[in-house]
């Protein structure tokens, strides 16, 4: 019994620190992420891959070229006042989701992000803004 007393802690040890892992990838990446936007487009795109997937109510964007697109546009047309709005009303991880709730009023009263995040790129991404 006590054997497997053992093997049982010994796994659960092991599940623990993989866990741990991959929380602190997670919130690496989502880190990076949230910086990325002052640094410029390269900076953001480091994130994804080709395998990566945007999706947004509009449109899913698949793919580090389209992901780019998007991005441009976003960052293109954003009105001077947008960034210093800009206030993060929410941030969590668990495990590879990562999640944030922001704001940038009066352009953007609520948005939300979630992003699956593995092998330390976004693998998955879901974007939805709400305007007054």
């Amino acid at each position: 019994m006590v054997g497997g007393l053992d093997s049982h802690f010994s796994e659960t040890l092991h599940m623990t620190t993989a866990s741990a892992q991959v929380d602190a990838v997670t919130q690496q990446v989502f880190d990076h992420h949230l910086g990325a936007f002052a640094q410029g487009l390269d900076e953001l795109l480091k994130d994804y891959d080709d395998a990566s997937t945007l999706i947004t109510p509009d449109k899913t964007w698949r793919g580090r070229a389209e992901i780019r697109a998007f991005f441009k546009g976003f960052l293109d047309n954003a009105d001077p006042g947008f960034w210093p709005a800009f206030r993060i009303t929410s941030k969590s991880t668990a495990g590879e989701v990562a999640y944030l709730a922001w704001e940038a009023k009066p352009w953007v009263t609520l948005a939300t992000d979630t992003l699956v995040i593995k092998d330390g790129k976004i693998v998955v991404q879901t974007f939805t803004p709400f305007s007054a």
